[in-house]
């Protein structure tokens, strides 16, 4: 009997073997992990501050980076906002644009009603009316470990935003 039971468990272990390694994947296609990201945003940004960039921390884990300094009060949430942005994955492909949905390339939105991705809503308070600022959101405060459409797992999202206008709530 353990004969029997070894000599299948041999034939399973070739064949799936045999199976494997017929199987072709991709160089384009990426095994994304929690670790993977870790290493390639650890990088990212020792590569900015190489550049002499200062990278600031929001209290949520946010980093960023104030490109134009604005004026005026902070966005809250209620604020009703209206911005310029592009997305980004570290490697710099583009994945979404307020230009490409809006013909003025301005997208006007209630600040948290309804939240977006913790990231984003963390890192529009840190901005002012004519701000310009730099994101690097880890997966953990966007998409995680499940993705969301064209964003895979496990992807640290670089945005950058312009603030072109802050409407107070009337809460504020």
């Amino acid at each position: 009997m353990k004969k029997k039971y070894l000599k299948n468990l041999i034939i399973a272990s070739m064949m799936a073997f045999a199976v494997a390694s017929c199987l072709n994947i991709d160089d384009d296609e990426k095994v994304y992990s929690a670790a993977q990201e870790k290493l390639e945003r650890g990088a990212y940004l020792d590569s900015l501050q190489a550049k002499g960039h200062d990278i600031d921390t929001t209290e949520l884990g946010v980093y960023y980076i104030v490109i134009e300094e604005g004026e005026g009060d902070f966005a809250r949430a209620g604020d009703t906002l209206t911005v310029g942005y592009a997305g980004y994955f570290i490697d710099e492909t583009l994945f979404d644009a307020s230009d490409i949905h809006y013909p003025d390339g301005k997208m006007e939105f209630v600040l948290e009603n309804p939240p977006m991705i913790p990231g984003w809503d963390d890192g529009m308070k840190v901005m002012n009316k004519n701000a310009r600022v730099q994101f690097i959101v880890p997966s953990e405060l966007a998409y995680g470990s499940e993705g969301r459409g064209a964003i895979p797992p496990y992807q640290t999202l670089i945005f950058v935003v312009k603030m072109f206008d802050i409407k107070p709530s009337d809460s504020n």
